[in-house]
């Protein structure tokens, strides 16, 4: 017996930012079995997704590549009736130029359920990132969307140009870049002013988003010497002119149109992007490093006085071989620095001693005046011996306990050009500095920002002087020193 048609779940994606898709959106993505997706998606949208998941991509670019849309609709169809739930993820919104409307159609003519996700579309979401509100009280009480690329097969145009050139309010095209100047000769010859302001967003809400301002009469060849390219929206209106004064990427997105590689190991990797992209940034993940568990035994914890945890790496690793922070009582917990505190808080421990900066001098320092007889550092496999140094100098006895190991993981070469290519690459470890290098072959041309003195070292062993080393070594510490750079450059 044939399984029960699968649901299938056409869902906007908004234009580009991953943070604008719907809760609803997210929890459907987080439990398809297959996901057929446009290429005008974020470029994490896709990690909600099962690690089982069918990812297909069926996306379409103007004046690119195009997948046929009747080979779509049968896709959907196909593995909707072999029972699978199917998210097809749109850009924008699936109803607004998304032709979700058709693929609806198609999957209820053949008895399979449709539930219709809205996404925010790009009219809305590009113009509002460029400062620019489609409506305004006095200015414009009315917007009108229009397709700015027809069917080409279609004999004559179904867009009546004088009614819209007479529309009393903002006209906002999609995908007309390329017909730009026929639309607003047409616009013009029906009566709508020359003077008018106008923009074209390219890439809206995307960290590469720009933006052009002229008039009616003179955008399209603005638009054209600035080599604005698809995806773009064009809105025409006295609502255009407002961009200027109220554009607040540059101050809420201080990365705004900046392009940051990130080498720490993979699974650190996400919180730091996920910051960065917050900030505007476009980011390049090339993690040059991963973390490989030993999976220790763990000696007898009651045996010492002192635990010191040196990076939170660490601390995932201590409490997955140790299940119960109370095995941990009566010990002083030392952290190396906030970032590994923070880690230890995630579990239910606070650190006793933190110092301010996340070097092993500045623990040592810390730890002066705290009576340590035997000491237990659990760390990686290859670290610093500054520390167990220090402590058997003021006669303590210490033990080492390794919990992992730091190894190359392999940089593809598009990873290793889009890294080479970016305006800043970020080193969060002495290691990530050397594999990164040993995996690219060189670390010539982004700026170069290391967390702390240590990374920074380690960079110019490798030849190369950091651009940016951050005052406060931590992540959020990295990306102070990157928006204080940025706003120099």
């Amino acid at each position: 017996m044939s399984a029960l048609p699968g649901t299938v779940y056409l869902v906007g994606a908004g234009p580009g930012d991953e943070g604008l898709i719907t809760l609803r959106g997210a929890e459907l993505l987080a439990s398809a079995d297959v996901i057929l997706h446009d290429q005008l998606i974020g470029p994490r949208a896709l990690e909600a997704a099962r690690s089982d998941a069918e990812l297909i991509d069926v996306g379409k670019i103007g004046g690119g590549k195009q997948v046929p849309q009747e080979v779509t609709n049968e896709l959907i169809i196909e593995h909707a009736l072999a029972g699978r739930s199917v998210v097809r993820l749109k850009g924008g919104d699936p109803f607004v130029f998304g032709r979700g409307g058709e693929e609806a159609i198609a999957c209820l003519e053949r008895g399979i359920a449709v539930e219709v996700v809205p996404g925010v579309t790009a009219g809305i979401a590009a113009a509002a990132y460029a400062g620019i509100p489609v409506t305004q009280r006095g200015v414009s009480s009315a917007v009108a969307f229009v397709t700015g690329h027809e069917n080409p097969d279609k004999p004559e145009t179904q867009i009546d140009w004088p009614a819209l050139a007479a529309f009393p309010g903002t006209l906002v095209f999609y995908m007309g870049v390329r017909s730009l100047g026929r639309i607003a000769e047409a616009l013009i010859s029906g009566g709508r002013p020359g003077e008018q302001p106008a923009a074209v967003i390219e890439r809206g809400t995307f960290p590469a988003q720009r933006e052009v301002v002229g008039t009616l009469e003179t955008i399209a060849q603005i638009a054209e010497e600035a080599e604005i390219k698809a995806p773009a929206i064009t809105v025409i209106g006295d609502v255009a002119a407002l961009g200027e004064e109220i554009g607040w990427r540059d101050r809420a997105q201080p990365l705004a149109g900046k392009t940051i590689a990130v080498t720490r190991a993979r699974a650190q990797a996400s919180a730091l992007a996920a910051r960065l992209s917050a900030l505007g940034a476009e980011v390049v993940e090339a993690p040059a490093i991963k973390i490989e568990p030993l999976n220790p035994e763990l000696p007898d914890l009651a045996r010492y006085d002192l635990l010191c945890l040196t990076s939170p790496n660490g601390v995932e690793q201590l409490f997955a071989a140790l299940g119960d922070a109370r095995d941990l009582a009566g010990l002083t917990v030392a952290a190396i620095g906030p970032g590994t505190a923070r880690a230890l808080l995630t579990h239910g421990i606070k650190a006793d001693v933190v110092p301010d900066r996340s070097i092993a001098e500045a623990l040592v320092e810390a730890l002066v005046d705290v009576p340590i007889e035997r000491a237990l550092i659990a760390r990686a496999e290859e670290a610093r011996d500054v520390l167990p140094d220090a402590l058997r100098a003021r006669g303590a006895e210490v033990d080492l306990l390794a919990l992992y190991r730091t190894v190359a993981e392999p940089l593809d070469d598009a990873a290793r050009a889009a890294a080479l290519g970016a305006d800043y690459a970020t080193f969060t470890s002495a290691s990530s500095a050397r594999f990164f290098h040993e995996a690219a072959g060189t670390l010539d041309g982004p700026r170069l920002i290391s967390i702390g003195p240590v990374t920074s070292e380690q960079l110019r062993e490798l030849g190369y002087e950091p651009a940016v080393e951050a005052s406060d070594h931590t992540p959020d510490g990295l990306v102070a020193a990157l928006i204080a750079d940025a706003a120099t450059r």
